[in-house]
């Protein structure tokens, strides 16, 4: 098994450092790694997505979460919102370059998890059984 030393291991000269209270990158971690971002930039990998298509793809998010989720991401600057001066207006939302990064890795995750579910499924089953 990897530890946190041997995974962080050449990281030292960076400027911040997650584990530490005051450092502003956990902010960002909490944003990109919570249910609704995390899902929210999944959802606009593949391309930018107004907001009730996003919320649909989403299932079950709600329109005040999915909102504050957004300025959220677009203050991280992972999130662009592009206002159209149309009637109705029309805002659509996509991923900056830095979102995109953060979303491929996301992705990879959320698919590790989705092929690893039987095992998830079978272990919650023996936990429960021993607790039974």
């Amino acid at each position: 098994m990897t530890t946190t030393q041997e995974l962080t291991a050449g990281l030292g000269d960076l400027p911040y450092n997650v584990f530490a209270r005051v450092c502003p990158s956990r902010g960002t971690l909490e944003h990109v790694t919570g249910r609704w971002g995390a899902l929210t930039l999944g959802a606009l990998y593949e391309g930018s997505l107004r907001f009730n298509e996003l919320r649909r793809r989403v299932d079950g998010v709600s329109e005040k979460m999915l909102s504050q989720t957004l300025h959220a991401l677009e203050r991280d600057g992972l999130v662009h919102r592009e206002a159209q001066p149309t009637n109705p207006p029309r805002v659509d939302y996509e991923l900056t370059p830095l979102g995109h990064g953060v979303a491929e890795r996301l992705l990879a995750l959320i698919h590790f998890v989705e092929g690893s579910m039987d095992d998830v499924l079978a272990a919650r089953e023996r936990y429960d059984a021993a607790r039974a």
